[in-house]
């Protein structure tokens, strides 16, 4: 469906984490620190696996993190069991994904809503560790 590349990788980790921002937010808990800083210490040891120096891992780690706040500010829940993505954001991080009405583009849409409707009914406590389990 979309290319296999480490920017798309980590775009689809940002849309996931992103739902589970908003699913705890919409339940009034507040989300985890550590789990935040979990993805974010384990993104900055690949880029360094990826040869990446100091200061190209300081300046993508800023970046990566403006990008997560750009897709967590653009996705639009309906009610508690009806998502909407702003389709700028799903355009702007996946060019494969180019057509509002192509076939990629709503397999897209569906799997993230089946994804936030399945994570929305699990317990908080649970939620990060069981989304692993998750299979649309």
């Amino acid at each position: 469906m979309l290319k296999d590349c480490f920017e798309n990788r980590i775009y689809l980790m940002f849309f996931h984490f992103s739902l589970m921002m908003i699913i705890f937010k919409k339940k009034g808990i507040k989300f985890d620190q550590n789990d935040y800083d979990s993805l974010f210490f384990c993104i900055e040891n690949n880029l360094r696996e990826l040869g990446f120096g100091d200061i190209a891992v300081n300046k993508k780690m800023k970046e990566l993190n403006k990008i997560l706040y750009d897709i967590l500010l653009k996705i639009e829940i309906k009610n508690s069991k009806k998502l909407k993505f702003n389709e700028e954001i799903i355009f702007k991080y996946f060019s494969d994904l180019n057509r509002s009405k192509s076939t990629k583009f709503n397999d897209f849409k569906n799997y993230f809503n089946d994804f936030y409707n399945f994570c929305f009914e699990l317990p908080p406590d649970n939620m990060v560790r069981d989304t692993i389990n998750f299979r649309n």
